[in-house]
């Protein structure tokens, strides 16, 4: 458990400010030049089962702070199909319910982007990661019949969601949805909206590898964020040079396990079953919609190399992406030509 946390902590390793992961906690309010009502706060929490820590700058930043700890422990009990409470554990439970406001805009999102990744972001996958125990501690590799069963259900487009009541509905015995795939980045966009109502101007949210910054650091100059190789812990891939915007990045060394020899990574494809193995190691998404970074680091995983590149090339400008490869191949889209400091070469796409 305990190298899980650290991996996921690690996973965007902050070389300034939110984290102490790499040149300590806070460093960046050394070189603050705001005013004497301005102050700091930071929170180190456990929640959606991963380790979080948000570092704020700003007036009242306590009660800043305090606000949005509560905003995403509020979505962790709405969401949590760990909860049996839950708005998602009562439905898979009853198989329809009439969801919240969040809910219903988790919902539609997650339709439009399975639509749009053809499949690939697919929230009706959890009788898949139940059998493969990743929504637990009993993980194994289920044998092929019982994959081949439950490879039906897993089927996003059949769930139905009527827009003007709210209610979802699972059609089908055995359907049942996760949207642990999203809701992170959903909470990212949220706290970063209750601190901009606070007056807050400059913050750093780290929810388990799921970075998303306000403004910029108290001394004027843009976040460093830096992006872990996900086969060295102690080394980057480059660094991110942040202001407004998320960092949100998916590898299969997140979470995993052995059997016979074999690491098997808890990003399934929805197409096999199976964890996705399409020459891709890692996918991190910059866009100041972390809802959608959430959602296509994951779906950008799971097509692979050439359809990602593919899928960035026809969606250009609208969201920025470093793809790194089996082969240690590194790709990422022009936008980030100037905000991008890598450690190695890269070949530019969507120019």
């Amino acid at each position: 458990m305990v190298r899980k946390v650290i991996l996921l902590f690690l996973s965007v390793m902050l070389l300034t400010g939110c984290s102490g992961a790499s040149s300590g906690a806070g460093s960046a309010a050394s070189g603050a030049s705001g005013s004497a009502e301005a102050s700091e706060a930071r929170r180190d929490f456990f929640a959606m089962d991963t380790f979080m820590t948000l570092t704020v700058f700003g007036p009242d930043a306590e009660a800043a702070c305090d606000a949005a700890v509560a905003e995403i422990d509020r979505l962790d009990r709405l969401f949590s199909t760990g909860n049996p409470e839950s708005e998602v554990s009562k439905l898979n439970a009853a198989g329809s319910l009439v969801l919240s406001e969040d809910g219903q805009i988790l919902v539609k999102r997650s339709l439009e982007t399975w639509k749009d990744t053809d499949g690939a972001f697919d929230i009706a996958i959890y009788p898949i990661m139940d059998a493969w125990g990743f929504t637990g501690e009993d993980r194994h590799v289920p044998a092929p019949e019982t994959l081949a069963k439950l490879l039906p259900l897993c089927d996003a487009g059949k769930l139905q969601l009527d827009e003007d009541s709210g209610e979802l509905k699972l059609p089908e015995e055995g359907m049942m949805i996760d949207l642990g795939g999203v809701v992170k980045g959903y909470a990212s966009a949220g706290v970063i909206g209750i601190l901009k109502s606070r007056g807050i101007e400059s913050a750093c949210l780290n929810l388990g590898g799921n970075v998303q910054v306000l403004g910029k650091k108290q001394n004027g100059n843009p976040w460093r964020i830096a992006i872990r190789d996900p086969e060295k812990e102690d080394r980057y891939l480059g660094v991110l040079h942040l202001t407004d915007t998320a960092a949100i990045t998916s590898g299969g060394y997140e979470r995993f396990f052995e059997e016979d020899g074999k690491t098997y990574h808890h990003i399934i494809d929805p197409e096999t079953g199976y964890p996705a193995e399409n020459g891709l190691t890692s996918v991190t998404i910059i866009t100041p919609d972390g809802t959608l970074a959430d959602m296509l680091s994951t779906s950008l995983y799971i097509l692979g190399t050439d359809r990602a590149i593919r899928y960035c090339e026809e969606h250009r400008g609208e969201f920025d992406a470093i793809l790194f490869t089996d082969e240690r191949k590194m790709y990422a889209t022009a936008g980030l030509r100037d905000i991008l400091q890598p450690t190695g070469s890269v070949t530019w796409i969507a120019e």
